[in-house]
């Protein structure tokens, strides 16, 4: 099911870029756009199930010095559940609020008057995001608001140049060293080092197994009938699955536990050559403790299935300030912790090395010029890298893709779009086959070959 509301077109004067450098621009439009999407069947994270997806799209005009003008678009869904986890307000609330900030962040947006490279443009505005943000809301929820503008930018960044988005990141096109971005350490360095200059062919692809998700056939409570898998071991017959991500819900570990032990029952067998996991307790661990008692234990009754973790994801509160006595240096020495839901800036990457988490979760829902930054950060304090995805569809997924593929050492990248919301996919396939349809565990960027962000 989908429904598409009205456009809110905004428009700028046409003015001239004076003494900005010819590769600089400003935004003359902003237009966002929503679509709405029912879950194929509902997902379950943090304790939380989700049914269904708002996604924010974004199209913009930009123009140089020179007034040749561009449009690039940009995607993303609002995913209000994970970006602000509330007791006190619904989720039409939520989702108001962050549909009332997406048309502030659009008005602000078109009011900057400063030329310059999408990145700076984006450091520029997010101070300004967030004071327009309404009283309560997370900075990460402003940033899951704020990044398919950024998107859009970059995108029309790039057609504007006739070149990839991912190639526009040197010293011609961004202005100065990333010191004035990251600090002291980064004099002299400039952003296109901590990209690659080609995208990597294909990447790992991890399935991802909700917390309320069955695993094995006598687990399905309602037959869909809709051609697509259910179960886990289908799932992997079907796409060729290696590597899962398993969400778990803390707070009761031998549950926990034995969720685990089940889907490498189901897993071990079907999968075909190297199997590995990822595990997301979405913030639910009470403690570290809880965290290490569940590792012993997994070790101690399957070691075999404790040895395929490839890392852990966010287990305890994303307010690292408040709670500091959630120390990952020591689970950290058995697999790579990872921030996710904490990460909503250089700041915070900082703090939670301090904190012992020795790897971050890159998503293009934090805004794509924030995240190519906190790549780069990463890649200075050698922290292990991954991707993960807002279960983006369509032109969302390509561009966390085409992200995941640019950065080095990226361990995988999450796909969940294709289990949970595949009616937001539809058409995608003939245009980007190796991103939607995928038959050995991998997704391949060939097709991802057009300007800017290689969407539209």
């Amino acid at each position: 099911m989908t429904r598409r509301t009205a456009n809110l077109l905004l428009a700028g004067a046409p003015a001239l870029l004076g003494s900005a450098r010819s590769n600089d621009i400003r935004i003359t439009e902003i237009e966002p756009s929503y679509e709405e999407f029912l879950y194929r069947t509902p997902y379950m994270f943090g304790g939380r199930e989700v049914d269904r997806v708002t996604l924010l799209n974004v199209r913009c005009t930009v123009r140089d010095s020179a007034g040749r003008t561009a449009q690039g678009f940009g995607s993303m869904p609002m995913g209000n559940l994970w970006a602000w986890p509330t007791k006190t307000l619904s989720y039409d609330q939520t989702l108001a609020a962050m549909k009332e900030l997406a048309a502030r962040i659009a008005r602000l947006t078109l009011a900057y008057q400063e030329p310059g490279h999408p990145v700076d443009i984006n450091t520029a505005l997010l101070p300004r995001y967030i004071s327009a943000a309404p009283a309560g809301m997370p900075k990460l929820c402003v940033l899951v608001t704020a990044s398919p503008f950024d998107a859009a930018i970059h995108d029309a960044y790039g057609k504007l140049h006739g070149r990839n988005a991912f190639d526009l990141l040197g010293p011609d096109y961004l202005r100065g060293d990333l010191s004035r971005f990251l600090g002291a350490e980064f004099k002299g360095e400039t952003l296109d080092r901590y990209i690659l200059p080609k995208p990597k062919p294909q990447l790992p692809m991890f399935h991802s197994v909700g917390a309320s998700d069955p695993i094995f056939p006598e687990d399905i409570r309602t037959k869909l009938n809709d051609g697509l898998p259910q179960d886990l071991a289908a799932w992997i017959r079907h796409d060729g699955v290696t590597h899962i991500k398993i969400k778990l819900n803390g707070g009761d570990r031998p549950n926990d536990l034995s969720r685990v032990l089940r889907i490498d029952q189901a897993a071990a067998p079907a999968v075909k050559g190297s199997l590995h996991y990822s595990l997301d307790f979405n913030e639910q661990c009470p403690n570290v403790d809880y965290l290490m008692g569940f590792l012993r234990d997994l070790k101690q009754r399957n070691a075999a299935a404790f040895d395929r973790i490839l890392y852990v994801e966010q287990p305890t509160a994303r307010d690292l300030r408040d709670t500091p006595e959630n120390d990952m240096h020591e689970a950290a020495r058995l697999r790579p912790v990872v921030i996710d839901e904490s990460l909503t800036g250089p700041d915070m990457l900082l703090l939670a090395l301090k904190v012992g988490y020795s790897g971050i979760a890159l998503k293009v829902c934090k805004c794509h010029s924030q995240e190519l930054l906190l790549a780069a950060l990463a890649q200075k304090r050698k922290m292990f890298l991954c991707a993960q995805d807002l279960t983006c569809p369509g032109a969302a997924l390509v561009h966390s893709v085409e992200l995941a593929a640019r950065v080095p050492g990226v361990q995988g990248i999450e796909m969940n779009s294709r289990e949970y919301v595949p009616a937001a996919n539809a058409g995608w396939e003939k245009r980007f086959p190796g991103v939607f349809s995928i038959s050995d565990g991998n997704v391949r960027t060939g097709s991802i070959t057009g300007k800017g962000l290689g969407v539209v």
